[in-house]
């Protein structure tokens, strides 16, 4: 998978053929040690870059722990 992130703080993640077969036969996916690190530091290299172009508005918005996130058809297509 990759990240494509945009300036307004948005972010797509674009996953390969092999990565939309296993969720779309497991509805899930698995991430070893390693690879969720690496996830993981993407992660936080896209929250740091994200803070900073973020609207003011949304910079202070709380999630609760019970929130739904529910993603959307990417901004790109490419």
């Amino acid at each position: 998978m990759k990240f494509k992130q945009y300036k307004d703080g948005s972010c797509d993640i674009i996953f390969e053929d092999s990565e939309v077969e296993i969720i779309k036969n497991n509805k899930k996916m698995h991430l070893s040690d390693e690879t969720l690190r690496h996830f993981g530091n993407t992660l936080v290299k896209i929250v740091a870059d994200w803070n900073i172009v973020l609207r003011e508005d949304l910079q202070k918005k709380q999630t609760e722990p019970d929130q739904i996130i529910r993603g959307e058809k990417p901004k790109d297509d490419s």
